[in-house]
């Protein structure tokens, strides 16, 4: 493969060299900023402002292409016609597996570097045609109302900024001049909600919650995954739009992090600025407000009133061109302006589009995201020669409840009535009949659905929610507010059904897909097992469907807590992270961050420290006896939290700090060794900085967040060490 490569490059560069051009930026013998600068300098006034634009339009006496920069990949190739279609972002985080992650990332790189060859060779260059990608979405899911939280990685910073880091590696590639695709960090940087009030919020929020909650995942994704784009975000923080945030903008993201992509305003956010936070007085005076500060490229269309503002004197020629010198440089890097055949990705053909290996990929995905959240008297896994099973509820055979947002079409997709088809015996007498609907709340159940639980050996019943009622403002149809969710608890018409179900059912089996928390106490009740599948994508069927027939072993853990009713949460408006996820939330949850059960048993043992003390610029080693108690091959997800326990300023209850998915075999045990080092005890003050205090930290070792909660629902027992610091 390596050789491969190489001759590519070679031959490449022997053709590149063998060429004459008619401008000096189409040479790819120059280095990117000669052709930056070339490019620049040929450009009037009007065709520069006109590639600051998303869809920047041909320059066609010197021959520069037409590109459409705006382009998603969420969990797969989307809105450009058929890709594979990998788990919702949410449930990619449950697999706490940054391996996986990154071959995820890959693959769809490989799908779309396919989709754009074969779009460009038909000289099709719209939007969602090309390699400059608006994903990930790195922004902190403190509330289970968000209805866009389903597209993060969950409500931990350190959780995220981990997947993130591996997606963003898989995505862009490691070939050292090209750029296999573009990813992207969004929506810079403190937004979650209301999707009603987006375009006029201002998000308050403190210098420590900033540095210490909102700002590390987009860090990470800067500073080790060298992420090509940022994207700002609708709203203001702490009175500054986040498309013209200088603190943000400049002093963070350019100057402390060192980033050298480009920064892209999310769609429309410009116009945000005269209708909704008013603090311009007109586009022009919008649009040279967001320059100014750094925003590349529009997403929008308020650019092209740049024009006009140079001439009102709000800005000036020398700023554009400023602007393009950090725009500009990733089209080079994406190899769109050097000759076809040179860049080494152009042979990357249509196969690799839904390849086979890419299928096998999104199911592994899905099976190791679902999450197994009850198991009474192990009533999974179900034996494949069950003599009947009553498939029912709303999302069993419901695409959407696979899909989510941002998705790609699938001529595959398997839903959860067929993936249980799948894996029964062939004498298994399969029922089915919808019942309750997403959110009919007159609608009553029937009492054959009753009747027929009581005939057969084991019900399914598969509810929760879709896109249809979650997401982004404007796009979930059944939503009466925008996206978000007011109530989080399920449709009053599902618990209904599930009671009259239960009534009689001999086994109850039940299924929840969704994006977020989900408070349901009362299904948990119910339910002899519970699984949360998010939204697993095109082979998200299939996976459920294994994982309950036992082909494959549940190892899925929550990257978010589930409250147990809404009353528990703190006001949707404020960003505090006070009373907030696991880290500082005072209530007992209905499920921890972390948790997740498995078909077998796991126990930990002899947590020991390399050293008992040490220095603030020391690291030592945390290391943790794992074993498989049970009877049958396993993943664990071992998890590492910091608490410290006598810092000068309040400090999360919990932090996670490390995690290591492993495989043991039945009775294998296993030594796990974590690196605590100066970075893992870093505490945040009030003014945002960053240091290791001295004292005592407690660091725990186990399946779950640390609490009396996760012993409860079946987690096992954690291990804990103390650590003194300075003394």
């Amino acid at each position: 493969m390596k050789y491969m490569w190489l001759t590519l490059a070679l031959s490449g560069s022997i053709a590149a060299s063998a060429q004459t051009y008619e401008h000096k930026f189409q040479d790819p013998r120059l280095s990117i900023t000669d052709r930056v600068e070339n490019l620049i300098s040929s450009m009037s006034l009007e065709e520069k402002v006109s590639q600051l634009m998303y869809a920047s339009p041909a320059i066609g006496r010197l021959g520069v292409p037409q590109y459409n920069w705006w382009n998603e990949c969420l969990h797969g190739v989307a809105r450009n016609g058929r890709a594979t279609v990998f788990p919702q972002a949410i449930g990619l985080a449950a697999t706490f597996d940054t391996s996986l992650i990154y071959r995820v990332g890959r693959a769809i790189s490989m799908e779309a570097r396919a989709k754009y060859n074969v779009s460009v060779a038909q000289n099709m260059r719209e939007r969602y045609q090309g390699l400059t990608f608006w994903t990930p979405n790195v922004n902190i899911f403190r509330d289970p109302r968000w209805g866009r939280g389903q597209e993060t990685y969950g409500e931990d910073p350190y959780l995220t900024s981990r997947i993130g880091v591996a997606f963003v590696k898989g995505l862009q590639g490691d070939n050292p001049r090209y750029l296999q695709a573009a990813g992207m960090a969004k929506h810079f940087a403190v937004h979650s909600g209301p999707e009603k009030l987006r375009h006029e919020f201002n998000a308050v929020v403190s210098q420590k919650d900033l540095w210490e909650t909102y700002l590390p995942a987009f860090e990470a994704l800067v500073t080790e995954a060298g992420v090509e784009g940022v994207m700002g975000a609708y709203n203001r923080t702490n009175g500054y739009p986040c498309c013209a945030h200088p603190y943000l903008m400049q002093e963070v993201l350019r100057r402390k992090w060192g980033f050298q992509g480009y920064f892209v305003s999310d769609c429309w956010a410009i116009v945000d600025f005269y209708e909704g936070h008013k603090v311009a007085g007109t586009p022009a005076e919008a649009a040279a407000m967001a320059l100014n500060a750094g925003t590349n490229l529009n997403c929008g269309s308020t650019y092209p009133e740049l024009v006009n503002a140079v001439k009102q004197g709000l800005t000036t020629e020398s700023e554009i061109d400023d602007n393009l010198r950090e725009l500009l440089p990733t089209r080079f890097k994406l190899g769109l302006f050097d000759p076809p055949g040179t860049v080494p990705f152009d042979t990357i053909s249509a196969s690799w589009i839904r390849k086979k290996e890419h299928l096998g990929l999104s199911l592994e995905a899905a099976e190791k995201s679902l999450v197994l959240l009850k198991n009474v008297n192990h009533t999974l896994p179900l034996n494949p020669s069950v003599t009947s099973v009553f498939v029912t509820g709303p999302t069993a055979a419901h695409v959407q409840a696979l899909l989510a947002n941002y998705y790609g079409l699938s001529e595959g997709l398997v839903t959860i009535l067929e993936g249980i088809v799948a894996n029964v015996s062939p004498h298994t007498s399969v029922k089915y009949r919808q019942g309750a609907l997403l959110d009919e709340p007159n609608r009553n159940p029937q009492d054959w659905f009753s009747g027929v639980a009581a005939d057969c050996e084991v019900t399914i019943a598969c509810l929760g929610i879709s896109q249809l009622i979650e997401g982004e403002e404007g796009e979930s149809i059944m939503s009466n507010h925008f996206g978000d969710r007011e109530e989080i608890g399920l449709p009053q018409s599902q618990v209904d059904f599930l009671k009259k179900i239960r009534a009689n059912a001999k086994k109850l089996v039940v299924v929840l897909t969704g994006g977020s928390a989900v408070a349901c106490p009362e299904v948990y009740e119910m339910a002899d097992a519970l699984i949360y599948a998010w939204y697993p994508g095109e082979q998200g069927g299939m996976a459920v469907g294994n994982v309950i027939f036992g082909k494959a072993t549940p190892s899925g853990r929550l990257p978010v807590t589930f409250p147990m009713a809404i009353e528990d949460l703190p006001p949707y408006e404020d960003y505090a992270m006070a009373n907030r996820t696991y880290r500082y939330a005072k209530k007992e949850p209905l499920f921890p961050f972390g948790f997740g059960l498995s078909y077998t048993t796991f126990a930990y043992s002899n947590i020991s420290l390399s050293k008992a003390s040490a220095g603030p610029a020391e690291s030592i080693k945390a290391s943790v006896t794992v074993t498989n108690t049970g009877a049958i091959a396993a993943d664990e997800v071992v998890q590492l939290y910091i608490t410290a326990l006598n810092a000068p300023v309040e400090t999360p209850q919990y932090a996670l700090k490390d995690f290591q998915r492993i495989t043991l075999k039945a009775g294998e045990s296993r030594v796990v060794v974590f690196n605590v080092g100066p970075k893992t005890l870093e505490i945040v003050g009030e003014d945002g900085a960053r240091e290791v205090a001295k004292g005592d930290y407690e660091i725990a070792i186990g399946g779950s967040v640390p609490s009396q909660r996760s012993l409860a629902l079946g987690a096992p027992p954690y291990q804990q060490a103390r650590l003194s610091v300075g003394r």
